[in-house]
């Protein structure tokens, strides 16, 4: 019989979790969808890119809901069940508040594990993913951002400028400056072109036009009076490169060893293969790390915070006001945990101190249920 209550407690506690998690997740990846249009509006790139990189963006979001929905779930839940006086019936029944704990601390390592996993596997491979559909994309829209008469400047090292764009697509009086090269500079001036697509490349066709080059600080000039202006060859402003957000925990870990001499043996092998892997970069790295590998630990903590409302009766005429102390401990921790990450150092020590704190207000929270339930006495 006690298997079934634990059993639907947890069962009821899992499904409001999801719906949580899930719900208030899609609204904001709605909402940052919107905000993604940039990449297709200013950007030039193509609807296929922009559905990717918003579709690969979820498992973010859920990891940074996670541990707002994980107390509120259950601290819902406990207390719908206290509301219900089926608090009442289980103690009743012969459970022990610190069987219950017990077995919700149990409960908690999976969620725990579920978060891990999602912070240090899910997300950054996601996010490498949608980065990779940048990098590897080309500018499907760019003749769709071309503006009469604006400087545009959403092709990396080229400036497009034209003052005008008949009915049939062809862009009159045509000026371009492409700065590809430190050392050169290329200025083309057209009275006209239009855009073609030969095969997978974008090609301008300039007409009646010149070109001046600057190479070194010499200068020449051509005139023509047909020429092709590659615009494949050119990428969009987006970044492009990997930042360590999007670096596997693996890579990230063998690169504090490097840093800290704990593995010199492969040291120079690995560090080629790892991006932003540096000296200086160590403390960013740190706090990646930390993300994905201390914060999931909290949630522990958050589902500890929740049991305290089995504490207290509803009878009890303080109940209302130690409720609010819960709920209010619960979000103080919330945002504990968000900004713990920026106590992170490039001290190694300091950094292991911090991550020991989830097991440390764990075990003082479980002393505190102990010497409440009256287990545990001096």
């Amino acid at each position: 019989m006690k298997k079934i209550i634990y059993r639907n407690l947890a069962k009821d506690c899992t499904k409001f979790f999801l719906l949580i998690i899930f719900t208030i997740s899609i609204i904001i990846w709605v909402l940052q969808a919107v905000n993604y249009l940039d990449f297709v509006i200013e950007d030039g790139h193509g609807f296929f890119v922009y559905f990717n990189y918003t579709l690969l963006s979820f498992p973010k979001i859920l990891s940074r809901i996670y541990p707002f929905a994980i107390f509120i779930a259950f601290s819902y839940i406990l207390l719908k069940y206290e509301e219900n006086n089926e608090l009442i019936i289980f103690w009743n029944f012969g459970i022990k508040k610190i069987n219950f704990i017990n077995f919700f601390i149990k409960l908690s390592f999976w969620f725990m594990l579920l978060s891990l996993m999602l912070n240090a596997l899910i997300v950054p491979l996601t996010q490498d993913k949608a980065r990779s559909f940048i990098r590897s994309s080309d500018l499907d829209f760019f003749e769709s951002i071309l503006k009469p008469k604006k400087f545009i400047d959403i092709v990396k090292n080229l400036t497009i400028y034209f003052e005008e764009k008949n009915k049939n697509g062809e862009l009159k009086n045509i000026f371009l400056s492409d700065k590809s090269s430190f050392e050169e500079s290329q200025t083309t001036i057209a009275k006209t072109g239009n855009l073609e697509i030969r095969g997978d490349k974008k090609i301008l066709v300039l007409y009646d036009g010149k070109t001046i080059n600057d190479i070194n600080g010499k200068t020449s000039e051509f005139k023509f009076s047909k020429t092709d202006f590659n615009i494949s060859r050119f990428s969009s402003n987006s970044v492009t490169q990997r930042k360590i957000q999007e670096t596997s925990t693996k890579k990230l870990i063998q690169c504090v060893l490097i840093v800290n001499n704990l593995k010199k043996d492969i040291g120079n092998i690995i560090l080629k293969k790892i991006k932003n892997c540096s000296l200086q970069n160590v403390q960013n790295i740190y706090e990646v790390l930390y993300s994905r590998l201390i914060k999931p630990l909290y949630i522990i903590l958050l589902i500890c915070i929740s049991l305290l409302f089995i504490i207290k009766s509803k009878i009890d005429p303080r109940f209302k006001s130690y409720q609010f102390k819960i709920y209010l401990l619960g979000f103080l921790s919330i945002i504990f945990v968000e900004s713990s990450s920026k106590f992170i150092s490039v001290n190694l020590l300091n950094n292991l101190f911090l991550s020991t704190l989830p097991f440390i207000f764990v075990i003082l929270i479980y002393f505190y249920f102990l010497k409440t339930l009256g287990i545990y006495k001096k």
